[in-house]
């Protein structure tokens, strides 16, 4: 959003093909898109990147786990995540903190006004942090370093840049658990099976809270 404030012109340019009933809504609409479209280059740009590497898949030693098995392992581990972001929020109750995050409940107020969120919030941002938090930070780390001081910091790492410091644990946990389909099946795309299939729960369960209530 930073670019569209410091290049006027190009803010009033994308507006004027986004309708919304208020200037508000508007400016969240253009939020989003701008999100989206921001995550889809990264996306673009990463994929250039690797594809200049030919040794960036192998980090790890032994043979990876069978695409069906890490696929597998991807939809076990959404469940994983879920049971250990159970477990975090029971301890955050005992500890005094509040349930619910502010961060994702700022994204669910934008993807409501702006559905295209979803594209940024359950593709791009997934893969994009995998590829970022698991392979690089992680893997980086663990060829020094045992499982768990590779996973513990990279973990700490994802959690901090989310910027909600409240539910730190809530993301600790989630990328040690994403840290361990990483390792378990030495391919990349179990976690962000994982991720994925986390991020479009929580959001299906978001978006549709009235219709659960009822």
């Amino acid at each position: 959003m930073l670019i569209l404030i410091l290049i006027p012109d190009l803010k009033e340019f994308i507006l004027q093909y986004i309708s919304a009933p208020t200037e508000r809504e508007q400016l969240i609409k253009l939020s989003a898109w701008w999100s989206t479209i921001s995550f889809a280059i990264a996306f673009m740009v990463s994929l250039l990147l690797i594809s200049r590497n030919k040794q960036f898949w192998n980090i790890f030693n032994g043979e990876k786990a069978s695409i069906g098995a890490s696929i597998g392992w991807g939809v076990i581990g959404f469940f994983l995540v879920f049971l250990g972001q159970t477990i975090g929020s029971y301890i955050e109750l005992v500890l005094g903190i509040d349930m619910g995050s502010e961060n994702t409940q700022d994204i669910m107020d934008v993807t409501k006004v702006a559905p295209i969120m979803i594209v940024a919030t359950v593709f791009f941002g997934p893969i994009l942090e995998e590829l970022v938090f698991r392979r690089v930070i992680f893997g980086s780390i663990i060829q020094s370093y045992n499982f768990w001081i590779a996973s513990i910091i990279s973990a700490i790492v994802f959690a901090a840049i989310h910027l909600d410091f409240t539910h730190i644990l809530l993301y600790t946990i989630c990328g040690m658990i994403f840290a361990f389909l990483y390792n378990r099946t030495k391919r990349i795309i179990t976690p962000i099976i994982a991720h994925m299939l986390l991020n479009g729960f929580v959001t299906f369960v978001q978006m549709n809270a009235d219709k659960f209530q009822m």
